[in-house]
């Protein structure tokens, strides 16, 4: 057998041959087999900076407390979740491109606070959206990617993930299959405010989101959508103030 490689001093000492097969033989089992489960990881705070500001009950249940920069968000079920995260976007002075999502209501977005002015909608990107995207990661810091139910190809998600992460913009990708994504959220709607039997109005939407990634278990929360007179709020289900319940109906 060959000369193991030298390891660092241990106090005055070096460790011994015994101790060297021992160390390697634990950094050995400790590598995962072929098909194992990737182990979590632990989050590393990131600068304010390098985050893009979502809902606030969103904030809560993502460990960063935002989208952070470089990364590949995946995003299913209501709408209202993926309206909410451009609207925060936009209002924090970021700049947005919303690729073939049709039915991304421009007029909920701006009820939330979104700034239009800031936001790029390419509403028939053509055969392949996914270029369109990974062209404009480079000037964006939000691009929203409707895939339009096609599964894009792990060597393609790789190289447009990279081009994220090297241009500091977060991608969100809905309404399709794209593997490899650091972030998954799942909104569903448990509830209705402002309904009543045969009539009435709706003025308040619940939902319940799911967020999962690849440094944090599965997380769930209920999150209120709320007309005031002035505009579209977010607020925490389980502290909702009846002082700001919903007064008109939500452009949802």
């Amino acid at each position: 057998m060959g000369e193991l490689a030298e390891f660092p001093l241990d106090g005055a000492e070096r460790l011994s041959r015994q101790e060297r097969l021992e160390s390697l033989r634990r950094r050995m089992a400790a590598i995962p087999a072929r098909g194992e489960a990737e182990r979590v990881v632990v989050p590393v705070a990131v600068p304010a900076d390098r985050l893009l500001p979502v809902p606030e009950p969103l904030a809560e249940v993502l460990p960063q407390g935002g989208l952070v920069r470089g990364s590949v968000v995946s995003v299913s079920g209501a709408t209202s979740l993926l309206i909410g995260i451009l609207a925060s976007a936009t209002a924090a002075g970021g700049h947005a491109a919303v690729i073939g999502h049709r039915r991304l209501s421009l007029l909920a977005a701006a009820e939330m606070g979104a700034q239009l002015q800031r936001v790029a909608v390419i509403p028939d990107p053509g055969p392949d959206p996914v270029e369109i995207a990974a062209v404009l990661l480079d000037g964006m810091d939000l691009v929203i990617l409707g895939l339009g139910g096609i599964a894009v190809p792990p060597s393609r998600t790789r190289a447009v993930a990279a081009r994220a992460r090297s241009k500091g913009a977060v991608l969100v990708v809905v309404d399709g299959r794209w593997d490899g994504a650091q972030v998954r959220l799942d909104a569903q709607v448990s509830g209705y405010e402002g309904l009543e039997v045969g009539r009435g109005r709706l003025c308040g939407t619940r939902l319940s989101v799911r967020a999962q990634g690849r440094a944090f278990p599965a997380r769930t929360t209920r999150m209120d959508v709320c007309a005031t007179r002035t505009r579209i709020e977010w607020m925490h289900a389980d502290r909702g103030d009846s002082s700001r319940r919903p007064d008109r109906p939500v452009a949802l």
